[in-house]
This record gives C-alpha cells, structure tokens and sequence, in this order.
C-alpha cells in the first residue's frame, strides 16, 4: 500500500529547506519517494488530508515501561506498541521491569520477537546487575549483542559505589551505556513524596531533595575516575540539574532525562491524595519545575521522557502510603509539552535523544525510509479517560488542558493513523 500525505507541514528544524513548508509527500513501500508542492495519487494509493496536518519525524522516548513478561494484566508488549504509535512514537527504549527482569540475552531476544511485527520499534534495555539485585553484574555483553541498548537496573539506585565503578569499566570495553537511578535509599528512608511544605501538611513521610543530588554527586565523581558513557534517568531538582551541568563542563560523558510530569506538575497537586501522582522520583518544587524547563531549553537536560508506567487499578486504589508508584503518559506528551512550549520546540524535544542509545535518527528526504509522526499542534481538548489507550488507566494528566495531538506514525513500512 502506498500513501500520499496531502499539504502537510514539515516540522524538521535539521533540514532548513524543508522546516515549516507545506509538501505532498507520497511513500511507496515504506520508502519516501516524492516529496513535492502538489503530488497526483497514483492509484492503490492512501490519500491522507487533514486541514491542520503536520509531519516530523519519528518521535522518540528513553523511558517506558510495560508489563509483559508478568505483568500482563498491566499492559503487553503488543498493546503497549500499538498505544505508542497512536500516540506519535516510532521508537521506545523499553525499561527491564517486567518479571522475570532482562538479565539475560534470551530474556533480549524474547522482548525482540513479541516486537517484531509491529509499527513502533522496541529498544529493550536490559539489567545492569543480576536480578537487578545489585550484587553481580549482568550478561551485559551478551545481553548487547542481543539488541539491548543500554542497562539499567530500573528505580534501583546502585547502593555499592564499587559496583558502579566496576561496570562504567568493563562496558567500555564494547560502548556500552550504563545508567544509574539518581536516589540515596538511606537518605530518601521511608519517604514516599517530596520533603517540604506540602508532605508536612498531609501527614506523609518526605524524600529530601539531597536523596537524588547526593546520589548524582557520587556518581559523577565516579566517572570522572573511571570514564565510560553513563545516563541519569529521570532528574528532579535545581541542584541535580547545576550537578549535571558542572560535569558536563568538565568533559564528562555524562547525559539525563526529565519526566514529562516533573516538567509540569508540581508537589502541590498531591494535596486531593491521588495516588495517581505518587511517581519516583517524586513532584517537586515550583522552583525545582522551572529550572528543570530551563535545563531542558538549554540542553543541558539531553531529553524528555514520558516515563510510562502501567499499573492495574489494585495497586493504585490503595491508601497513599501502599499505592505502587508510575504514572502512564505516551498518549498526553505532546499535548503537555506543546503547551509548555511552542511547535517546533515541543517536536524538537520528542526527537532527541536516539544517539544516545545507537539508533539511528530517521530524515525527511527522498530515498530514505519512511518513519513519520503526523499531528496537528492546534486542537485544544481535554484529556479525559476515553483518551487513554493503554490497558492500565493510571494517569495524572486526566482532566488537563491538551494544546494539540498525535495523529499516528508511519514507520516500518506500516501506519498508524486517526481522523
């Protein structure tokens, strides 16, 4: 099947001839052919026509979980992919969360078949220590030639400063990204929100703002004795982000993510005691949101995830102190990020950070394969539960104000697509 995509805009800040011109764009089995002001379909031809049709290239997220293998009442592998594309995404790197976690490289290749055939590429991570227990390195070479991009073991802060020096240096014997969760467990104790005002007046115990900027700390001075390519997910603090920019200026290989939540909300909204805000790290500060979207423009946060976590009603409809942590978020990112900043700044920021991980950035260029995100940045909504399409309904952003949404993908020669 081929398809032609009708006056689209091209949002594509890298390619200055094309950036914010309306083209016909005609893609002929998953490779685009023409790219011109007015294309005649050919016939067998899909004709996509949208009076407010924009189209970049494939967006990009460095943090999702689903729940397949174990957690299948959570979200599966397939309806997770299927989500992400309706959603604009045509790469995810996948979280090693499930049960078994990906320890091994035939845990790998597992999550690379139940992928295979679908529109939205999966880049599993897997473990950084065995049964992410953090006693004893994982298969993290045999897990690599297996198609994992990065290890991690997710939310699990490596309490053993040796091991962490340990792996930045034997993964770089073969490029490998190593990542480490940024909180001090001895520090953060029993905590369950942020330290401060709010957790005082709602009775509940509070993880210090010092739990993550200890933690970054430890961790950089340990890379600048040891070299290698290390990732800090998910940061939350002004301090950490000063942290991150200090070593960045002295040369260390050293890159971070934000949460889309932590971006926008802050520790105030907790005060309803909706478990569906209970996320690690926790909501911060009005102060901690801002120089995090500071950061972010600057670049010296490298990327935006959306930090998808799917989590079944019963282990969110719980007292507060009980409830699971995660907060799902593919289907409202861009909607939440093209609010907080303009078009072309919002579609930037959903296609950084492929490099980080090995995998190759898609081009809006004749010849080249298709692998598209179509959207229109102008339809303001509200997100309400019709508009989730994950299996587990755990979302913050409900009833939140969308400036604008993900119409589908076209990647791997398949698409995706929603009038």
């Amino acid at each position: 099947m081929n398809t032609l995509l009708k006056a689209a805009t091209i949002v594509d800040v890298k390619n200055s001839n094309l950036h914010l011109k309306k083209r016909d764009i005609l893609i002929k089995n998953g490779v685009i052919d023409t790219i011109a002001p007015t294309i005649d379909a050919p016939a067998k031809t899909q004709v996509i026509t949208n009076k407010n049709l924009h189209v970049s290239i494939g967006w990009f997220d460095s943090s999702v979980c689903f729940g397949e293998p174990g957690f299948e009442e959570r979200e599966t592998v397939v309806n997770g992919l299927r989500t992400a594309a309706k959603s604009g995404y045509t790469d995810l790197v996948l979280n090693p969360c499930a049960h078994p976690v990906p320890d091994t490289s035939s845990h790998i290749v597992f999550l690379k078949n139940a992928a295979k055939n679908e529109t939205t590429c999966l880049h599993p991570m897997g473990t950084l220590t065995m049964n992410a227990a953090g006693k004893d390195l994982a298969e993290l070479y045999d897990m690599m030639n297996a198609g994992a991009v990065g290890f991690y073991d997710y939310k699990h802060a490596i309490a053993n400063a040796n091991l962490l020096k340990i792996a930045l240096q034997y993964a770089q014997n073969f490029d490998a990204l190593v990542c480490s969760f940024p909180i001090d467990v001895q520090i953060a104790g029993k905590g369950v929100v942020n330290e401060g005002e709010v957790s005082t007046k709602m009775g509940l115990k509070g993880i210090p703002a010092l739990s993550e900027e200890i933690q970054i700390a430890r961790d950089l001075s340990i890379l600048a004795y040891t070299g290698g390519k290390l990732h800090i997910p998910t940061i939350s603090t002004a301090q950490s982000v000063k942290l991150i920019a200090d070593a960045k200026k002295k040369g260390l290989d050293v890159s971070c993510s934000v949460a889309i939540h932590n971006l926008y909300f802050t520790d105030a909204h907790l005060e309803e005691y909706d478990t569906n805000f209970k996320v690690m790290p926790p909501l911060r500060t009005k102060k901690d949101t801002k120089a995090l979207q500071k950061a972010l423009l600057q670049g010296v946060i490298d990327f935006v995830t959306t930090d998808h976590t799917p989590m079944n009603i019963e282990e969110k409809r719980v007292e507060f102190d009980n409830a699971a942590y995660g907060s799902i978020g593919l289907e409202s990112a861009f909607g939440i990020l093209n609010g907080l900043f303009d078009v072309e700044k919002a579609v930037e920021i959903l296609t950084r950070g492929r490099e980080r991980y090995k995998i190759a950035t898609p081009s809006i260029k004749e010849g080249e394969k298709a692998c598209l995100t179509l959207f229109d940045p102008t339809l303001n909504y509200i997100f309400d539960e019709k508009s989730i399409l994950s299996t587990s309904k755990n979302s913050m952003f409900v009833q939140q104000k969308m400036k604008g949404k993900a119409l589908g993908v076209i990647a791997n020669r398949q698409i995706q697509y929603t009038e």
